[in-house]
Order: structure tokens, then sequence, then C-alpha cells
């Protein structure tokens, strides 16, 4: 069985005629931790709170329930979520595997956190995820879509 680039983490689409990229956005190894780390905590917190509220004498077994899950779902989709790369050229923006969103479709960028959302006018949407800088990497789309070089 072929593999192809069905699973791929980084731009397949080929450029077109003239088409450069511009810049290339890659996840932030500490961003990703440092998010897990949050998620991890809410988790805690949320888990404990459940069992206090249902009256379970072992309140503190949901911290250890809600940090095991999200440290279980954080070492076993690393390789994967940092290994996602998104290129912007002058004219698209394209994401893992296929994905390609010309820049005249963007309707919104949305800051969440540590990731953009992009969203199409035909209601697509996309995340560039962990981030190091959302804002800047906003910044840099925005000022693409506007016909400028960043």
């Amino acid at each position: 069985m072929e593999t192809g680039h069905i699973h791929a983490m980084t731009p397949t689409t080929p450029l077109a005629t003239g088409e450069t990229v511009q810049h290339s956005f890659s996840p932030d190894r500490a961003t990703y931790w440092r998010d897990h780390a949050w998620m991890a905590a809410a988790a805690m917190a949320i888990g404990m709170a459940i069992l206090w509220v249902i009256g379970n004498p072992h309140v503190w077994t949901g911290a250890v329930g809600g940090l095991a899950a999200v440290a279980v779902r954080a070492i076993y989709i690393a390789s994967d979520e940092l290994a996602a790369r998104w290129d912007l050229t002058d004219s698209r923006l394209l994401g893992p595997g296929s994905r390609a969103v010309p820049l005249a479709r963007i309707k919104t960028l949305n800051k969440l956190g540590s990731a953009v959302q992009i969203v199409t006018h035909g209601g697509d949407k996309h995340l560039i995820k962990y981030q190091a800088d959302s804002t800047a990497t906003r910044a840099r789309i925005e000022r693409a879509m506007t016909g400028a070089k960043g």
C-alpha cells in the first residue's frame, strides 16, 4: 500500500508558475508543551471539581486522571503536531498535505491562544497551531492578504 501524501504534515501542493514561498510557519516546541501544561491544569481542576460535586471522598484522583489524560495525549500526538508546517506564498496559504487556501478567499483571521484560525468565505476553517507569537503570525498573513511583502 502506498503511503503517499495522505498524512503529510508539510505542504504537498505544488507551487504555481511564478509563485514563491514568502514565509513558513512551524510549531514552537516550548509553546506546545506550555499549552499542554495549561490543559493539564484545567483538566485536573475540572476532574477534582466533578468528583467533589458528586460527593466522591477521593477528590484527588480527579487531578491524577486529568494529568494522565493530557500527558498521554501530548506525548502521543507530539511528533505529528510538531512536524506540521504552513507555507505562505504571494497568493496562497499552503497547509499540511494538500490544503491550499487562496489569500483572496480568507474572510477572517482569529487569534486563539497560540493558534491562528483561518476562516474562508466558504466557511472552511484551518488552524496554524502552537505559534510562539500568534499575533505576529496573524499580522504576517494579513500583510500578505493586502499585497504587502513581509
